[in-house]
């Protein structure tokens, strides 16, 4: 049974017939560019993207905020920037389907350019929530937001990645409240944006494009929770943080209902967990614990409970034959992985269901990768989530900037810094991230050695692969290079795969591909309306498929006799000019036999558990 569900997913039929249905059944999506199996759905939706958002973090009560807002762009007022009150709206207001950015078709406005953004909505607290505090939460807004309820200004937030809250509380009032949201995003290279910027190859998006939501808590409640496995030691570290100092936490772990272990500490100060004989968690079986931790005040009373998981596993990086090596669990298992961008059709930088969020990871799942490369894009919560459960390792990218220098580099520089400890530490958690990666091609890249120090400091626990592709140059400043550090040497490389372009393991790095491939396929009826292209053309979808089988083939090479530890293809699916994907940009059809590349891709990374 669970062989032939594989292949159907595999197959990508039901996508396929889902997408027809929805087509069919939603007159709305005719006017769509290039719609995917979820369009209609996501139209349909009273509230898209219903799903708790935060699945390492979880409260039983909240409200989705998501939904039809007023929308107004670039007023005759102060921008979000400088705006100490809200600006009026029209009385017959534009309407915004939130979290969709408004550059997207499944947003309703479908406008580039609009640099400052505003949006508005009402809401009314539930009877329930009398007398706690209500927090405000936003997935993310790029790139520069402010927040006011009732008239009043409660805050501003600066990145385009990261989640934040407010404490809304002091500025409610009885019955039907008003929110306003400013968003203004200069798009000027100058913050962490990777591809949604200027330089970037896509449409470029701003604004609210992640799930807000309000959720209520007591006075003292868990802001954000770090947790780190230690698997030779059989425990878990724990630290939950609060506003006040040394209130008690207790932590229990537990699976399919019962209860392993328990222990308790203190909030903002790291205690462990017992977890005995840890069942270990990998690719081929992502095994989670769920977590429960306690927040109770100095009388002993509970005031906070916050649900969530983790997964027991190590990463390091071995001395195996002689050969430098990112193990495991203590194992070398080849790093084989997809370039993944996160760019749809019909929502851009957002994808228009949690179950097309999932499509992806499925696709690599189920073609026989284990690793995804999630690049110069921050995912919501619930990408890593399914990566957790469903037993991929992530490379995350750090979304770069791409003008460095100049009389604000110093302002600059510290401002992607202080994001990219945002990243690392809202994502710590996971499980399935078993690398960073602070630069991609010398874009943007500066003090690369530097913060390449700083990031393995700062999560010891996890691999660092400082420059990808540092053979790679932007061309329009001087390239950075390899950093010498970390624990990669990382080149990229696109054409044939022989020993002469491989990166080569020295006696502190293990060697990485971090980029190849790239073969292209027409697919007409399935493309972006711009010019097409990729590396290299393919004929058909025979071709393409024994292409990438051969490429695998000369790769086991490069594993058994040239030091190989990783390679990343290029990439999961098409994305708007770029027509090398697995399958179509718009998901609706796959353009290699993935039983042969599931076949290969499984025969090379066992061929490496026998080192």
């Amino acid at each position: 049974m669970m062989k032939k569900k594989f292949i159907i997913s595999l197959a990508l039929s039901l996508l396929i017939g889902k997408g027809v249905e929805n087509l069919q059944a939603q007159n709305e999506t005719r006017k769509f560019t290039l719609p995917t199996p979820w369009t209609a759905e996501a139209l349909q939706a009273e509230t898209p993207l219903p799903e708790y958002p935060r699945p390492q973090l979880t409260r039983q009560q909240w409200l989705n905020l998501n939904g039809r807002w007023d929308y107004m762009a670039n007023p005759e007022s102060e921008t979000p920037v400088t705006a100490s009150i809200p600006p009026a709206f029209p009385a017959n207001p534009e309407k915004i389907l939130v979290p969709f950015p408004p550059e997207s078709e499944l947003s309703g406005i479908t406008r580039k350019s609009d640099s400052c953004m505003w949006y508005r909505r009402t809401f009314t607290i539930p009877q329930e929530w009398k007398k706690k505090q209500v927090l405000l939460n936003f997935g993310a807004v790029d790139r520069i937001c402010t927040v006011f309820v009732n008239g009043e200004k409660v805050g501003s937030h600066t990145g385009g990645y990261g989640a934040f809250s407010m404490n809304i509380t002091d500025f409610l009032k009885s019955g039907e409240n008003v929110l306003v949201v400013g968003a203004y995003d200069p798009n000027d290279g100058r913050a962490a944006s990777g591809k949604n910027s200027p330089e970037g190859d896509y449409t470029f998006t701003s604004g609210i494009w992640q799930t807000v939501w309000l959720e209520p808590v007591e006075k003292q409640y868990i802001s954000h929770i770090r947790i780190v496995p230690d698997v030779k030691n059989s425990r878990l570290e724990v630290t939950a943080y609060t506003d006040e100092d040394a209130l008690q936490v207790v932590a229990s772990t537990h699976t399919e209902g019962q209860e392993i272990s328990q222990s308790s500490g203190k909030s903002n100060t790291r205690f462990y967990l017992p977890v005995p004989n840890p069942h270990v968690w990998s690719p081929d079986d992502p095994f989670l614990y769920d977590l429960t931790i306690q927040l109770k005040n100095n009388k002993g009373k509970i005031v906070d409970e916050v649900g969530s998981y983790f997964g027991m596993r190590s990463v390091e990086l071995k001395e195996i034959d002689g050969i430098m090596r990112p193990t495991l669990n203590g194992e070398f298992i080849f790093h084989l992985g997809l370039l993944d961008q996160g760019y749809w059709p019909d929502g851009i930088f957002t994808a228009p269901t949690d179950e097309a969020l999932l499509c992806d990871i499925e696709l690599a799942k189920n073609a026989g990768f284990n690793v995804i490369r999630k690049h110069i894009k921050v995912e919501p919560q619930r990408w890593y989530y399914h990566c957790d459960r469903l037993g991929l390792m992530v490379w995350q990218d750090m979304p770069n900037l791409w003008y460095p220098d100049g009389n604000d580099s110093v302002a600059v520089r510290k401002q992607f810094r202080e994001e990219l400890k945002t990243m690392i530490d809202q994502h710590i958690n996971a499980p399935s991230i078993v690398m960073w990666v602070p630069f991609n091609e010398n874009w943007g890249a500066f003090e690369v050695t530097d913060i390449t120090n700083w990031v393995k400091q700062y999560d010891p626990h996890r691999l660092v692969n400082g420059n990808s592709g540092f053979n790679y140059a932007p061309g329009y400043r001087k390239a950075y290079g390899d950093p010498g550090n970390g624990n990669f040497v990382d080149m990229h490389h696109y054409g044939r795969i022989e020993p002469r372009a491989m990166p080569k393991p020295d006696e502190k790095r293990a060697a990485s591909l971090g980029e190849f491939g790239g073969k292209g396929l027409f697919m007409r009826g399935h493309m972006w309306p711009v010019r097409n292209d990729a590396y290299e053309m393919m004929l058909n979808k025979e071709q393409l498929t024994d292409t990438y089988v051969m490429m695998l083939t000369e790769l086991e090479q490069m594993i058994n006799y040239f030091g190989l530890s990783a390679a990343i293809y290029t990439q999961t699916t098409d994305v708007e000019h770029e027509i090398n994907g697995l399958v179509t940009y718009d998901r609706q059809v796959g353009k290699m036999d993935l039983n042969k590349v599931r076949e290969i891709n499984r025969s090379v990374i066992e061929c490496t558990r026998k080192r």
